[in-house]
């Protein structure tokens, strides 16, 4: 990285970009300073602190993945779009582990409020209309969705599944999971 040119935007990127080579939680200002060639107090005329700088990475992260889900999602409807977004979680966190990370920061209701998590609810919402789930069951759904996805994930990275000795490997088991996510969503009990 150069020193010049040091913006909130691109010191987000770099930190981004830190946080999956080395773990979002082991991102810090001193290894981003050095990277830019200035010095860490100078990096704070950028972002107000860590804290700052966490959700920053942590907003972009969901902006991604967002756009990605809503690519994967594009004309799919009923199983095949619950199957393209659960993938689009999955890849990301595979492709950017820090990130996805990040994206799990809690933020203050105002900024969740004027960022992409608005659209995944969105997006989910719209994958569960398709399978009718009522109005007023769907947040239940939603979490089913967002920690099944979430645990097999996290799982997965952590390299938990290592120790099983199926031959078939973490992509059937993922396969099965969907099946049985799309079998609960097509049968959904009544409250």
């Amino acid at each position: 990285m150069k020193r010049a040119g040091v913006t909130a935007e691109r010191l987000t990127r770099a930190a981004a970009e830190l946080a999956d080579e080395i773990g979002f939680d082991n991102v810090t200002v001193t290894a981003l300073a050095r990277g830019f060639g200035v010095k860490e107090a100078s990096l704070y005329s950028h972002v107000r602190s860590m804290r700052d700088l966490r959700a920053r990475v942590a907003l972009l992260a969901l902006a991604e993945l967002a756009d990605d889900a809503a690519a994967a999602l594009a004309g799919r409807s009923g199983k095949d779009a619950l199957v393209a977004f659960a993938d689009a979680y999955r890849d990301y966190a595979r492709k950017h582990p820090g990130r996805y990370a990040a994206a799990r920061v809690s933020l203050d209701p105002q900024t969740a409020a004027a960022s992409a998590a608005v659209r995944h609810v969105e997006m989910t919402r719209a994958i569960l209309r398709g399978y009718r789930i009522p109005e007023a069951d769907q947040i239940d759904a939603i979490r089913l969705l967002g920690s099944t996805f979430h645990g097999f994930v996290s799982l997965e990275a952590a390299e938990a599944f290592r120790h099983s000795s199926d031959a078939r490997g973490t992509d059937a088991s993922w396969s099965r999971i969907l099946d049985v996510l799309h079998a609960a969503l097509t049968d959904w009990p009544p409250a």
